[in-house]
């Protein structure tokens, strides 16, 4: 009897205690939706209350613009149907009259996506080293870095030719090709400085000028560029004379 009268009053301070969770739980969730409701009201005054009642946290929290593909460090490595496989089919490089077409969103959307597929690709390779294999595809990274190349230098266009429209400079800081004492042409950066120019010694000391005891040199400069060149010229065909007696069937640049 007294097991019996024990496990009836278990039994029934359990069922108390269900019985307060559900009430507990149920006056949370309303409250919840009443200061949810409150805040849409709030935030967007147009909406009704029946346009309220169907709208959800989890929907409010996923209007924020993220991208498609959320895998993580997954992203760092190629698809798992590429993986293993000796050849990936790829297309061609960007071009600059493809790039050219495009807007300023679009082309800071695509550097983001080649650089995401760069970081791939170069993560491949790497573990491709360390695996000691061959690369699948080792030609996509080349693609890559000629897009990247191209697009940097079509925004550099657009970024001069908006400067010259502006101001008339085609540098992005001012300044003027000068001399300086051995003979070299270089562009010279305009600064600001506190005290004027012909007050500055630090300015003073700068030899925008080439004197007469080394017009010599220069000439003497030029002369070894040129036999430096034309020796690489020589070396070059001498070495595919060499290949094409070796390799009858090589075909050879028309350079």
């Amino acid at each position: 009897m007294a097991v019996s009268s024990s496990c009836g009053r278990v039994l029934s301070l359990c069922k108390q205690f269900t019985y307060v969770f559900r009430i507990s739980s149920q006056h949370c969730a309303v409250n919840f939706t009443r200061c949810q409701s409150h805040l849409i009201r709030e935030n967007s005054p147009v909406l009704t209350p029946s346009w309220t009642s169907s709208f959800s946290f989890v929907g409010h929290c996923r209007a924020l613009h993220t991208t498609i593909s959320r895998r993580g460090l997954d992203e760092f490595f190629d698809f798992p149907e590429n993986w293993g496989e000796t050849t990936v089919k790829s297309g061609a490089p960007w071009t600059a009259k493809q790039l050219r077409s495009k807007s300023n969103g679009d082309l800071h959307k695509l550097w983001y996506v080649l650089l995401k597929e760069r970081n791939m690709l170069l993560t491949l390779e790497q573990e491709s080293r360390r695996q000691r294999v061959q690369m699948p595809s080792p030609e996509r990274l080349r693609k890559v870095e000629r897009s990247m190349i191209r697009l940097e230098t079509v925004v550099s266009e657009r970024e001069t030719a908006l400067r010259l429209l502006q101001t008339g400079q085609e540098k992005g800081r001012p300044g003027a090709w000068r001399k300086n004492i051995f003979g070299y042409n270089y562009w010279y950066r305009f600064k600001e400085y506190a005290i004027p120019w012909y007050m500055n010694r630090r300015y003073k000391r700068k030899k925008f000028y080439t004197p007469k005891f080394v017009e010599p040199y220069i000439r003497l400069r030029i002369e070894k560029h040129l036999r430096e060149r034309a020796r690489k010229r020589s070396m070059k065909r001498q070495s595919m004379a060499k290949l094409k007696e070796k390799f009858p069937q090589m075909k050879t640049s028309a350079s």
